[in-house]
């Protein structure tokens, strides 16, 4: 069975957005930033604080542009690349020990324009062709959580 996250709220107690579902009999909480990206660690140290919850519980799922769409890179701790969000997190966590998640939005190359601006890229919609792509790999990220 799919983990199914259907009531999210916004709780700005946490700078996020967020569900809780049950995976093989535990709680799982989980949480979109309503922080711009590049302060994303803010929502992060505060529902870990809240929680009192360690760093080994944390899993951080995000988009990077250095990956082929769809491409899926599971780590178990590691720096954060050129993605400021991920600068946030390990900056204001004072860590790189936690596990993460990278789905791959390739900014240049296959799918993607070679030429075109980054911030633009991020905040665009995907085409369909690479919306099948993502599709498929949150379901593969999804069958690696559960």
């Amino acid at each position: 069975k799919k983990l199914e996250a259907t009531d999210w709220k916004e709780e700005s107690k946490f700078k996020a957005t967020i569900s809780e579902a049950t995976v093989k009999g535990e709680k799982v909480l989980l949480a979109k930033p309503l922080t711009f990206m590049n302060l994303s660690g803010e929502a992060i140290v505060k529902i870990l604080n809240f929680y009192k919850t360690d760093l080994s519980d944390l899993t951080v799922i995000y988009d990077d542009l250095d990956l082929p769409t769809g491409t899926i890179r599971i780590r178990d701790k590691g720096s954060a690349g050129t993605h400021n969000g991920m600068k946030s997190i390990i900056q204001l966590l004072g860590s790189e020990e936690f596990k993460r998640i990278r789905i791959g939005i390739e900014s240049r190359g296959t799918l993607a324009p070679d030429q075109q601006d980054t911030s633009s890229y991020v905040l665009s919609d995907f085409s369909n062709e690479e919306k099948v792509l993502i599709d498929k790999a949150i379901d593969e990220v999804v069958d690696h959580i559960i």
